[in-house]
């Protein structure tokens, strides 16, 4: 059987595994949004960056791309994708339902924020979130790079995020 892994951030532009098919696909009942602080790739414990997760909302769908993985690649994919989402337990691993464009429903390794979680910062005012995505720096470096680069590759297949259009611009702006 074959591993899809849904791809809304990062993953986008940086899987790290070996990707066999990739297909715009919808997440039912979860929302993109930067309502992780990140301590790690891109912020530091005394200065948080914000790191986008999948929020649990009922009503709302996330766009984002399914990507299959190479077929016998999937043990090293999956133990890849856990050291490197699971770093702080601030997301949970599910396997769940997306709908790929092309009409197919595929089950998927998805990983949502915890919203229990320190680390969860859910509802925070898009300027709040522009202003902390504009000075923050991690191991992976600045969080203007991850918002840019996912902006971006959303844009690039087709995708559109209104909140995180209006977050590029307005950090590009503060930037200048």
């Amino acid at each position: 059987m074959a591993m899809w892994v849904f791809g809304y951030g990062s993953l986008l532009w940086n899987p790290g595994f070996e990707v066999a098919e990739r297909v715009v696909s919808t997440l039912p009942g979860y929302a993109r949004s930067f309502c992780m602080r990140s301590i790690h790739h891109r912020g530091t414990v005394q200065e948080p960056g914000l790191v986008l997760a999948l929020d649990e909302s009922v009503g709302s769908a996330c766009e984002g791309m399914a990507m299959r993985v190479a077929e016998g690649h999937e043990a090293r994919t999956l133990d890849y994708l856990r050291e490197r989402e699971l770093i702080s337990s601030a997301y949970i691993e599910k396997n769940l339902t997306i709908h790929l464009t092309d009409g197919r429903d595929v089950e998927a390794v998805t990983y949502v924020i915890d919203a229990d979680h320190v680390q969860y910062c859910g509802g925070l005012p898009l300027e709040e979130q522009a202003q902390i995505i504009a000075r923050a720096t991690g191991d992976r470096g600045p969080n203007t790079e991850y918002l840019i680069n996912t902006a971006v590759h959303l844009s690039e297949v087709g995708l559109h995020d209104p909140a995180l259009e209006w977050l590029h611009d307005r950090v590009r702006a503060l930037a200048s």
